[in-house]
């Protein structure tokens, strides 16, 4: 199993966490297909998201992957009026990761992060390792302790 650049920062503050790999399907890199071949509830495996905001500049959201950023409550807790999703096309430039293997740890540049209040009522989350086909499953207490996150309601039902 080959380390990413999330696993090796993980082990550098000496943090417990599991790789897990699974076979990508390029035409289907949603957060369904990864918990069904993680063998998780969709509850569980957290998708990070790139947004920007009109006063803050970008920033990182951790959500279940059963749910979407509820861009107004982020707004508000990020202190800004408008947030909105970055494009497609800038994801890469913006964090060093491509999309369906954006992690958000070992990001080109440190953004705020935001994790959504769900993931402490797990034991462990699923996270992205980085590449496409590979998961971190941590603890939200640890993953929140290595990115300094915060924690709030940032999440709504699809």
């Amino acid at each position: 199993m080959k380390k990413t650049n999330a696993a090796r920062y993980l082990d550098s503050l000496k943090i417990h966490y599991k790789l897990v790999e699974y076979d990508v399907d390029e035409s289907d890199l949603s957060a369904e297909s990864v918990a069904r071949k993680a063998n998780l509830p969709l509850a569980q495996v957290f998708k990070t998201l790139v947004a920007r905001g009109d006063k803050t500049g970008v920033f990182m959201a951790c959500i279940p992957g059963d749910t979407e950023l509820d861009l107004k409550a982020m707004a508000t807790l990020s202190g800004n009026k408008n947030v909105d999703m970055v494009h497609l096309g800038e994801i890469q430039p913006l964090t060093g990761y491509i999309r369906g293997g954006v992690s958000p740890i070992g990001t080109k540049k440190r953004y705020p992060l935001f994790l959504d209040e769900s993931a402490v009522g797990f034991p462990f989350i699923s996270i992205s390792a980085g590449v496409r086909g590979s998961q971190i499953f941590i603890s939200p207490g640890d993953l929140i302790k290595a990115l300094d996150m915060s924690v709030c309601r940032i999440a709504r039902l699809k």
